[in-house]
């Protein structure tokens, strides 16, 4: 007989349900050490080929001859857009820049079980044509609205009934996250953990893992997705801890105020009136050559909705960093958050973590002109490093799009307790609690928390 539900108004339940699953690193079903083989074996076993092509290979997507926007002939899926953004608090007041805007929110849903008194959750080996190594660990179910309402006129998208019309009492997680507020325009998707009831068939290319062996993978470069890492960061995985810094009330109104110092104003932009950016015939790109490129593929993936399709994406240009620095406070640790603006977001800013920059774009710059604490992070000696991995971002828009993610120890001379404008320290537990809601913590941020709650680090 399956285990009872758990009332979800008792969250310190589900607390302990996932702490269990996080220090379990045996599962069910496959073993941790048989996951990079089964990537490898899929991989080999379907035919994935991503090549880059001119614009003018693109099926289905043309530049809008009166806008020069990047657009579907559907009308769906996304387009590639201009904004211009002013923002006088910021080191470059004003800018202009390409942009995806994709309205439509999409569904990240990951399925839980137990299997033996502990959740497992049902993770995909999924294709993408933007990952440096194609397949990689994502959610059950990863699907924006014009792919499972099949406007690409596909397969139907396997699992989706399970985050359709869900009872309240299956729901772990249910919440509306940002994504890339570089690259998304106001973009968001449904962020959601739910618990199966009954049996659920196990579909060729799923496998069932507990958060233990999730987070194991997590230490590994290129293996669990950004859309995965999302969702996990949502779990309600931190137990509450007495001694933060700041209180919960004191926290929430620095963040509400450091939003209303900030005067950012974003209109958009026809694609072709975007300055200092120039379109080819494979690419767009900024002059002098910096931050990234608007570019084109054409995918084959055998085992997707569609085997077949062209499309843009965005290509960054360099290895990204993204790292929090750590802290303990009376015993207490604690991670340094940004409160930092993004041109894309919808609200003006979200948490971010302490760095998140490409350090490429910052070598001209005298080292005062720096983003803060760069240098500390890439600077770390080996014992200040709690965590490190290269993941990559979201592989479905972008192309090799990777960050060097690190959680770096530091003293009171290097972070001071009392940090520069726009950082305040926060308890992991204070920011598992953020995630809970809208459009707090960056979509960076949650990808290290994610490793957090897997127990991929412990602080």
């Amino acid at each position: 007989m399956p285990a009872p539900l758990l009332r979800r108004d008792d969250p310190g339940a589900d607390t302990a349900r996932l702490l269990r699953s996080a220090g379990t690193p045996h599962g069910h079903g496959l073993s941790t050490g048989r996951v990079a083989p089964w990537l490898t074996e899929h991989a080999r076993t379907h035919r994935f080929r991503v090549e880059r092509i001119p614009f003018a290979g693109l099926e289905g997507w043309s530049f809008a001859p009166d806008t020069g926007n990047l657009v579907h002939r559907s009308g769906r899926f996304f387009s590639v857009e201009g904004i211009h953004v002013t923002h006088p608090e910021n080191p470059v007041p004003e800018w202009q820049q390409p942009i995806i805007n994709q309205p439509e929110v999409g569904i990240l849903g990951i399925l839980a079980k137990e299997f033996d008194g502990v959740l497992h959750f049902l993770m995909q080996a999924k294709m993408e044509p933007g990952n440096p190594n194609l397949l990689q660990l994502s959610p059950t179910v990863q699907a924006t609205r014009s792919n499972y309402t099949k406007v690409h006129q596909g397969a139907d998208v396997k699992y989706l009934g399970h985050f359709v019309d869900v009872p309240p009492e299956r729901v772990i997680a249910d919440v509306l996250q940002s994504e890339h507020g570089s690259w998304f325009l106001r973009k968001a998707n449904r962020n959601m953990l739910v618990e199966a009831v009954g049996e659920v068939p196990l579909e060729e290319n799923f496998c069932w893992l507990t958060l233990g062996q999730i987070g194991e993978l997590l230490r590994r470069d290129n293996v669990v997705n950004m859309d995965a890492r999302t969702v996990l960061a949502c779990a309600p995985a931190q137990p509450a801890a007495p001694g933060a810094l700041h209180s919960d009330r004191a926290l929430l109104s620095w963040i509400t105020a450091e939003r209303s110092r900030h005067d950012r104003r974003v209109r958009s932009l026809p694609l072709a009136e975007v300055t200092d950016w120039v379109r080819g015939d494979w690419s767009v790109e900024h002059v002098p050559e910096r931050y990234f490129r608007v570019m084109a593929v054409a995918v084959e993936a055998a085992n997707r909705e569609v085997a077949q399709w062209t499309q843009p994406l965005i290509e960054p240009l360099g290895l990204g960093v993204t790292a929090f620095v750590t802290r303990r406070f009376a015993g207490v640790p604690h991670l340094l958050a940004h409160a930092l603006p993004e041109g894309g977001l919808l609200e003006t800013l979200e948490l971010a973590p302490t760095v998140q920059c490409t350090p490429d774009n910052y070598r001209h710059l005298a080292p005062a002109e720096r983003p803060p604490f760069l240098d500390l992070v890439l600077d770390a000696r080996p014992e200040q490093i709690r965590y490190e991995a290269v993941h990559s971002e979201e592989g479905g828009r972008f192309h090799h799009a990777q960050s060097r993610y690190l959680i770096v120890e530091a003293d009171e001379e290097q972070a001071p307790a009392q940090p520069p404008p726009g950082y305040c320290w926060v308890t992991p537990w204070q920011l598992n609690s953020l995630v809970r809601h809208s459009r707090y913590v960056n979509v960076q941020a949650r990808s290290l928390l994610a490793c957090l709650n897997t127990a991929a680090v412990t602080l």
